[in-house]
């Protein structure tokens, strides 16, 4: 059997490609919409929400903390689990993004390390009232941002009803790049969170200790990791999001970003993981939905949300397999 100091390197490797590969997928959530309005090009943009992610996958550890040690219990952790967990999730997010489909990377990954520890044990070792907190956030998150974007987009409208169009654009230009900058930090805030979830959890079983503890170089390396894969860009996932969906301009722009970005914000803090692709995505169908139902191309909605719905027995049944897989290898 491999020494469990090599296994525990190949799972921060693990731990950095996720990373990688979520600012790859996700970056179109933070700025679709600015790149979809035309506001700032893809290149700016991209930096822009590189530098912010960072930033937010720097600050916090609350969610690290209930990936970490919330999903399984910890006495029952090993590196098999660990491994199999983060590795059906590439293997899916990867697919989804040359596809350019947007998925949920915080929701795959806990499918992926729960179909991998119930290849390694029994059901009791998944921490059920925890996973049930974590997906309830599956119906919850999309209900908010849709609500939160028809409703901010609708304040604006009657708030500047009787303003010039050119002036409303101005202000709007700027405040929906703030808005993005908000979204990319958040995103990083929560979905930056979970490499360093990943390494601590790998720490935690390589020392045998049961302690978890969040090193500094943990941190750096996964807000690296998803501030690149963020720079590197997942395009035809933000075509899909900010440009296929429905059409945008500053202030819709605005709306949606800063609707979803608050709900991310606010998770972060309590330590829920949330999928930035629901938030994102349902908000912009609300600032749709305001103009009219048909302003929504539902049938591209319909295939996201289905994207969606297929992650989770997907990912859980690809952690199942190589969780299965590593069993036997390491037996």
């Amino acid at each position: 059997m491999p020494d469990s100091q090599v296994i525990f390197a190949v799972v921060v490797v693990a731990a950095i490609a996720f990373g990688v590969v979520n600012g790859a997928n996700d970056a179109a959530n933070s700025i679709a919409t600015v790149i979809g309005t035309r506001n700032l090009s893809p290149r700016a943009a991209l930096i822009m929400a590189g530098v912010c992610e960072f930033a937010g996958a720097a600050t916090g550890t609350a969610v690290a903390r209930t990936i970490g040690k919330g999903i399984i219990v910890p006495e029952a952790l090993t590196m098999g689990i660990v491994l199999a967990g983060v590795t059906a999730v590439i293997v899916w997010s990867v697919a989804a993004t040359i596809k350019g489909m947007p998925v949920s990377l915080t929701h795959g990954l806990v499918a992926g390390m729960v179909g991998a520890a119930l290849a390694h044990g029994s059901p009791h070792i998944v921490q059920w009232a925890v996973l049930g907190r974590v997906f309830s956030a599956v119906a919850i998150a999309p209900i908010l941002g849709f609500a939160g974007g028809f409703t901010v987009f609708l304040a604006i409208l009657w708030t500047f009803r009787r303003k010039r169009p050119a002036l409303v654009r101005v202000l709007f230009s700027k405040l929906e790049i703030a808005s993005a900058a908000f979204l990319a930090y958040s995103h990083g805030k929560n979905d930056g969170q979970m490499p360093i979830g990943l390494i601590a959890m790998g720490l935690m079983v390589a020392g045998g200790t049961g302690e978890f503890e969040i090193p500094r170089w943990a941190v750096f390396a996964s807000a690296s990791a998803i501030s690149f894969g963020t720079v590197v860009g997942g395009r035809s996932v933000i075509r899909t999001v900010g440009l296929k969906m429905t059409a945008l301009n500053p202030s819709s722009g605005f709306a949606a970003e800063a609707s979803a970005a608050t709900i991310i914000e606010v998770a972060s803090h309590l330590g829920i993981p949330v999928s930035t692709t629901h938030c994102v995505s349902t908000a912009i169908m609300g600032v749709g939905a305001t103009k009219r139902l048909s302003a929504v191309r539902w049938s591209l909605a319909g295939n996201i949300v289905r994207t969606w719905v297929l992650t989770f027995p997907g990912c859980a049944l690809l952690g199942f397999i190589l969780g299965t897989l590593l069993r036997f290898a390491g037996s």
